[in-house]
């Protein structure tokens, strides 16, 4: 336990570091003690309220929800298929959601890059689209993955891979459909942005990040059990596909809400529940605030580089990710493979 809590200050200590550095630092840099008198309101100034409240702090939430909401969905699917490259977005959930999201903004033309208070009703039914285009990814994945009554782990990676490029190319279809604008909105979306974060958007999320994440580290402990053969999970009394199924759909939850605020960014589920596992060992519920925190910490440090290192120019986040990730990725293929 001593290693844990350890463990947690540090990452604590690690993501309000990455959070000082994002909020001043950009552009308009500031200080610290600027900062301090803004929020405190000393001396307020107009111009450190708009680029700290409207700019800055609504990024650094909506980049440690999405940290942490894509990093527990990846501990859940790692445990649940007892494997350790499962992931979101190999999988192909990221992408399911991402095209039902898609769809909603070519019917409804939703611009997410653009928002404002005047959409915040479409902006509020987008998780909702996302989780059922979620479900659906899952759904055919899984399908796809039963070999024999069982799940076939080398089964599961192939649909996933199909599934992800399958739901990719529909999202590619639909953009292509839609007039200049749209089409410049969804495509930066689609690639993982969250530059335009606002409140609204993190309104939109916290529900479900709240309810899915609480759900997720009550069960977590279950993740522990389905480590072991089927037949011995089931001699303890437990009801293995009911719980499977529910924590499948949390992890699709909270993908779905990641997904409608920040587009397509992978590789947060993959990193995060690995890196854990080094740092406090195999308890799932020990695991899974770490993992949180690992996810968060990720998200606010790639989201700074993205936005400074081409600076006034800035990279989408879901690259910066990609940058790191796609190493890690081959890294844990071949250590696999020994």
């Amino acid at each position: 336990m001593k290693r844990f809590t350890f463990t947690f200050v540090i990452l604590i200590l690690i993501f309000l570091a990455g959070s000082y550095l994002h909020i001043t630092n950009g552009v308009f840099d500031m200080s610290i003690l600027d900062i301090i008198k803004t929020f405190l309101r000393i001396d307020p100034n107009e111009k450190f309220d708009l680029v700290i409240f409207e700019f800055r702090l609504p990024r650094i939430i909506i980049a440690a929800l999405v940290g942490i909401g894509l990093a527990m969905a990846g501990v859940i699917l790692q445990g649940i298929t007892r494997n350790g490259l499962a992931d979101p977005g190999i999988l192909g959930i990221n992408a399911g959601a991402g095209s039902s999201i898609v769809l909603f903004m070519f019917f409804f033309q939703v611009r997410v890059v653009s928002a404002d208070m005047s959409s915040w009703v479409s902006i509020l039914m987008m998780p909702l689209f996302g989780f059922i285009g979620g479900i659906l990814a899952a759904a055919l994945i899984f399908i796809f993955s039963y070999k024999h009554g069982r799940l076939d782990m080398q089964r599961l990676i192939l649909s996933g891979i199909a599934i992800n490029s399958g739901f990719g190319a529909l999202s590619m279809y639909l953009s292509l459909k839609m007039n200049p604008q749209d089409f410049e909105s969804a495509a930066l979306w689609m690639s993982g942005s969250i530059y335009n974060a606002n409140w609204i958007f993190i309104i939109t999320m916290i529900p479900w990040i709240v309810i899915f994440g609480i759900y997720t580290y009550r069960k977590a402990y279950l993740l522990d059990y389905f480590q072991l053969e089927e037949e011995s999970i089931k001699s303890l009394g437990i009801p293995v596909e009911r719980e499977k199924i529910l924590l499948l759909l949390s992890s699709v939850g909270l993908v779905s809400a990641c997904v409608s605020v920040s587009g397509s960014i992978g590789f947060i589920g993959l990193m995060a529940p690995h890196i854990a596992r080094q740092l406090v060992g195999i308890r799932h519920q020990l695991i899974m605030p770490i993992t949180a925190l690992i996810g968060a910490a990720l998200l606010v440090f790639s989201d700074f580089v993205a936005k400074t290192v081409f600076a006034p120019s800035e990279l989408s986040v879901g690259i910066v990710v990609s940058i790191v990730g796609i190493p890690y990725f081959l890294y844990l293929l071949v250590k696999a493979k020994g």
